[in-house]
């Protein structure tokens, strides 16, 4: 009998399962990431970075040329306590309050006669509704500006055929803001009836024909079915809308140039002031400062939105 110590058994080197991942196989793996690539480096460029080197520059003096220097908030500093800066918030505050109400009430009126199949010649209407939208902003501007003149305008010709006196409607500090309001809903009502006839037709049918043989009137249904159903349709309306508003820059710009007195100078055109001035990191500063505003306004809409759904 021989004595010894018992060696456990070599253990075997395991064959791989499956062979090494060649070059051909890793391949697919980044597929993919060569697909969004693209992307992210135009956003990287055109959108980040911009965006970084607006920040950093609201904390300079740089005027466009030669050094930037570091001064701090003293731009913020400078607009929060300037009083035109605080006027253009005011202009823009007016112009949402004769926008948005009007546009989301009327929107929602043309989104629902649209949405009817039986009405007869819908497909114009649609034309006619987003024809506008369309349209370059400059070419509708002219047309405004040709429209509201004073004395040779069509509309105040219209007002003497009635016996209504001539209006300055682009001179006078208080008509001017409704004239530029108008201009804005003329452009951009297309674009609410699109979003609020896109909630509409998501709506399933049933829900109304279930309401219909419960007895539910026509004026029931909209207020019990169709108004909270577009509900979040309408939310995202009056973010978007209000993020236009206050960045409005063409029609003052093209229309009445801020004037008479900066009463329809808004936020966007006070920051374009600021830029043709050479004092960059001021308009930098308004950019971020306005930026914040429609964050906040934003979000309060959100949460309204939010508390609806609890």
């Amino acid at each position: 009998m021989t004595s010894g110590t018992l060696t456990p058994p070599r253990k075997e080197r395991a064959a791989p399962d499956s062979p090494r991942p060649t070059r051909s196989r890793r391949k697919p793996f980044l597929a993919p990431y060569l697909f969004v690539a693209p992307f992210y480096i135009v956003f990287a460029a055109f959108g980040l970075y911009p965006l970084v080197f607006a920040l950093q520059l609201s904390f300079t003096d740089w005027k466009g040329a030669g050094r930037a220097n570091f001064i701090g908030l003293e731009n913020y500093t400078y607009l929060l306590t300037s009083e035109e800066f605080w006027s253009s918030l005011g202009n823009s505050a007016v112009m949402w309050l004769l926008i948005v109400p009007l546009q989301i009430v009327g929107g929602l009126a043309a989104a629902v006669l649209l949405a009817n199949a039986r009405l007869r010649l819908r497909g114009m209407f649609r034309v006619a509704f987003i024809a506008p939208f369309v349209t370059p902003l400059v070419a509708m501007a002219q047309v405004w500006i040709v429209a509201f003149d004073t004395d040779y305008g069509l509309v105040n010709h219209l007002f003497n055929l009635v016996g209504l006196p001539d209006i300055d409607w682009l001179q006078s500090t208080v008509w001017a803001k409704p004239t530029l309001a108008l201009l804005f809903l003329w452009k951009t009502t297309g674009f609410a009836i699109i979003i609020l006839l896109a909630g509409l037709q998501a709506v399933p049918g049933d829900v109304y024909e279930a309401a219909a043989l419960d007895g539910a009137s026509r004026k029931r249904q909209f207020w019990s079915l169709t108004l909270p159903l577009v509900r979040r349709s309408i939310a995202f309306l009056v973010v978007v809308q209000t993020l236009a508003v206050f960045q409005m820059f063409a029609e003052p710009f093209v229309v009445t140039q801020g004037g008479p007195y900066g009463s329809t100078t808004t936020g966007g055109l006070y920051l374009y002031n600021h830029i043709l001035a050479s004092d960059l990191g001021t308009g930098a500063a308004n950019s971020f400062l306005l930026v914040l505003l429609v964050f906040a306004l934003s979000l309060l809409s959100v949460r309204l939105l939010r508390s609806r759904d609890e």
